[in-house]
């Protein structure tokens, strides 16, 4: 039983020592804890300061994206990875994004756009609008844009804003003239009542390219603006005038 006993201790610790040993030597080994350093940190440094830094310290470097960004000076690493002060291997490649000057874009042409069509149309390429006006304009329908700056064709950095007037239309209190060209006599009568105007005299003229009784002409051109409603004289398409003298003498 001594010898058994003897043999038990014996045992254990052999036992004992090899887990030290492998606690102390082959473990750290096996996961190189000692292995690497702590990483530098070279963010806000410009790409080739950062480059040599990162070889000085025994790292490889790759610019593996791109921020294009007013906000940093061109060339200046703006992030990296491995992050700093992290524990990295010897060797490793270190990936770095870099800023870049913002790219330009051309601006289209919103004269004539509706407000939400002209920011649909910014927002698609990279811009915004910054400042909407409003203005009465009679020749704009109301909600259109009647102005921008930048022009449409200018360049302009991505992410900026650009300015725009906005149509209110006709002014109040103030008459717009409706084009009545090539409607019937009816429809332009209506029509002018509506935009409150009257019908002044009625004039005929021999054609045969329209339907009889159509507008050819109009006293106040179409579009134009008033103060106050007036009567408005039109001219009348016929196929012969003998049927007009007919009816005047009826």
């Amino acid at each position: 039983m001594k010898i058994f006993g003897i043999y038990i201790a014996i045992f254990s610790g052999l036992c004992l020592v090899i887990i030290l040993v492998f606690d102390t030597l082959l473990m750290p080994i096996y996961v190189r804890m000692d292995a690497g350093r702590y990483m530098v940190n070279v963010t806000d440094k410009k790409l080739e300061y950062a480059e040599k830094i990162l070889m000085s310290e025994g790292y490889r470097s790759l610019v593996s994206d791109t921020l294009f960004s007013a906000s940093y000076e061109a060339g200046v690493v703006v992030d990296q990875y491995p992050a700093p002060n992290t524990r990295v291997k010897e060797g490793r490649t270190v990936r770095l994004k870099i800023a870049q000057p913002e790219k330009m874009v051309s601006i289209p042409d919103l004269i004539g756009r509706s407000l939400r069509s002209a920011e649909l149309a910014l927002n698609q390429i990279g811009l915004e609008i910054d400042t909407v006006y409003e203005e009465y304009n009679s020749d704009v329908p109301s909600g259109n844009v009647t102005w921008q700056y930048p022009k449409g064709g200018d360049m302009l950095n991505k992410g900026m804003g650009l300015h725009l007037t906005i149509s209110l239309g006709v002014p109040p209190n103030f008459y717009q003239v409706p084009n009545l060209f090539g409607l019937s006599k009816k429809k332009a009568v209506f029509d002018l009542e509506r935009a409150g105007f009257k019908l002044g005299k009625t004039f005929y003229r021999q054609n045969e390219d329209l339907i009889p009784y159509t507008v050819l002409d109009q006293s106040i051109p179409a579009e134009t603006v008033l103060e106050k409603p007036t009567n408005i004289d039109l001219t009348i398409s016929v196929l012969d005038m003998q049927d007009i003298f007919n009816q005047m003498i009826q």
